[in-house]
């Protein structure tokens, strides 16, 4: 069983900065495929970014240039630094892991990440 932790959002300006960590509980860490995804009222939970436990990455067209995704093994922590963030951004950020072809699958619980003067 993995459990996903994840850091506190917060409130940032328009074109500041954010970074979100997600802690994962147990041993298989290094070979989760990690997601990060996020919701706003409304609207269907939306994939952002994502690392395999090769390495490789991927991002919406929407965070481009100005989300990174990453992860420290040896920590069990995948991160995501937000930079150049726009009010668009505002949503709850959620991290989901998964071992490709296995079930079953985790989430965290959700944290709040508010853009706006």
């Amino acid at each position: 069983q993995v459990q996903l932790v994840e850091s506190v959002g917060g409130l940032v300006q328009p074109g500041g900065s954010l970074r979100l960590s997600c802690v994962a509980s147990g041993n298989i860490f290094g070979s989760l495929n990690i997601r990060w995804y996020r919701q706003t009222p409304g609207k269907e939970r939306e994939l952002v970014a994502g690392m395999n436990s090769d390495g490789t990455s991927t991002y919406v067209d929407a965070v481009k240039g100005r989300f990174t995704i990453s992860r420290d093994n040896a920590k069990n922590t995948v991160y995501l630094q937000m930079n150049s963030l726009k009010p668009e951004d505002t949503a709850v950020y959620y991290c989901y892991a998964f071992v490709p072809n296995q079930l079953p699958a985790y989430w965290g619980q959700g944290t709040q990440v508010t853009v706006s003067s």
